[in-house]
């Protein structure tokens, strides 16, 4: 047995890629499995978007190797998106290079800016992928706290009494998965200064703000940014493009041409037919989108029934396509309460340890799944603790 290498002593397989083939097992053409457990939207992109998909693939020119920075129809729109959007300005040849999904500008950004023995600043709770990569590159890792009582936000006034003189990369993610939690512009502008001050990158990864958010906004949006930020984004959440795998990253040339070192270097363009169609799904306007988030906030109704029933509690105010929840007190071990719901339901929930030391208390129900859906996982739950009550009374009664 050949010996695999050591920077993956400290990775393990992810934990949607392991516990999904456990959550499959359990599936049986009775009693399908409920999978509230991850982001994956359910419903279609916008009809003009698969239109441009399938007029683009039916022509012989579109599926030769492609510019390793995107055709300039897509960095357009990502740039119209973000004026739009944001109100950030973006020169689409020198501040946007597309990406097949944000998750691997993760990898890019880290290899292209990170030595080994740096430290990176890592949200917890946060998004597992970003302690990964910190190992992968050899990375120092350095949690930083994300506090109940601060409403899920930055503890800033730690951050700024704490040594930051090792620290070469900070990964920030607001709207925040897990929480919901967003941030003021205030908050945004001390973590900016922050970064210039110590001389470190800062990277908001920003799928979410579109979804259940009033207020979306861009870290490119705050002054001083561009000389020490850099911001993802992606058509997964937003225009129900998961499986596509089509995301970029944004900001200061320099910075964008040397995440493009490392890209260039580990695949030969995206398939010309989406980009082509990634251009078209941004134009999407604000109709699409109201009926999207209509979508979404019938669902979180009853995501949040299936919270009451199990005794949890959560903030109203969440944006993005989660809704977080703590656990009662009476549960005191919440990763197996987690799996008896999901082997007495077959319904699973995602348990928030997975985010980090701060998750322990905590579980995560998606909102990718239909109002059916989701009605069936509440009765299943109801009946699965009705009958869990009444087992326990007949015992004592027995005893």
């Amino acid at each position: 047995m050949i010996q695999t290498a050591k920077r993956i002593a400290n990775v393990e397989e992810y934990y949607f890629s392991r516990k999904l083939a456990e959550v499959r097992g359990l599936d049986t053409p009775e009693l399908r499995v409920i999978n509230l457990g991850i982001g994956s939207p359910d419903q279609a992109p916008s009809s003009n978007t698969i239109d441009a998909l399938i007029a683009s693939a039916k022509l012989p020119t579109s599926h030769g190797y492609q510019n390793y920075k995107g055709i300039p129809a897509l960095r357009k729109g990502i740039a119209d998106f973000y004026k739009n959007i944001y109100n950030v300005s973006l020169d689409s040849e020198t501040m946007i290079l597309p990406l097949m999904g944000s998750k691997e500008g993760i990898m890019h950004i880290s290899m292209a800016f990170v030595n080994e023995g740096d430290e990176v600043l890592i949200p917890d709770p946060g998004y597992p992928t970003y302690s990964s990569v910190a190992n992968l590159v050899g990375a120092k890792l350095r949690p930083y706290a994300l506090r109940e009582e601060l409403n899920w936000g930055i503890d800033i006034d730690a951050l700024k009494k704490s040594d930051l003189s090792k620290v070469k990369l900070m990964w920030i993610n607001f709207p925040h998965m897990p929480t919901g939690r967003t941030a003021s512009k205030e908050e945004l502008k001390e973590l900016v200064d922050l970064a210039r001050k110590h001389q470190f990158l800062i990277v908001n990864d920003n799928p979410y703000s579109l979804i259940l958010n009033e207020s979306p906004m861009s870290i490119l949006s705050i002054e001083g940014a561009d000389e020490v930020a850099l911001e993802l984004n992606s058509l997964s959440k937003s225009h129900n493009m998961a499986g596509w795998r089509i995301g970029w990253v944004a900001g200061r040339k320099e910075y964008i041409d040397a995440t493009l070192r490392v890209k260039s270097n580990m695949d030969s363009g995206m398939f010309m037919p989406m980009q082509q169609a990634a251009a078209e799904a941004l134009k999407n306007g604000k109709q699409w989108f109201d009926e999207l988030n209509k979508m979404y906030g019938d669902r979180k109704k009853v995501a949040k029934q299936i919270l009451d029933v199990l005794g949890c509690t959560y903030a109203d105010k969440q944006s993005g396509l989660f809704v977080w929840a703590k656990a009662s007190d009476a549960i005191v071990d919440v990763e197996k309460w987690n799996d008896e719901i999901l082997y007495g339901t077959k319904v699973f929930i995602t348990p928030g340890l997975i985010f980090g030391e701060a998750g322990k208390r905590y579980i995560r129900i998606s909102l990718c799944s239909t109002v059916e859906a989701l009605t069936e996982a509440l009765n299943r739950i109801k009946k699965f603790l009705n009958e869990k009550s009444a087992a326990g009374k007949h015992a004592a009664v027995k005893a």
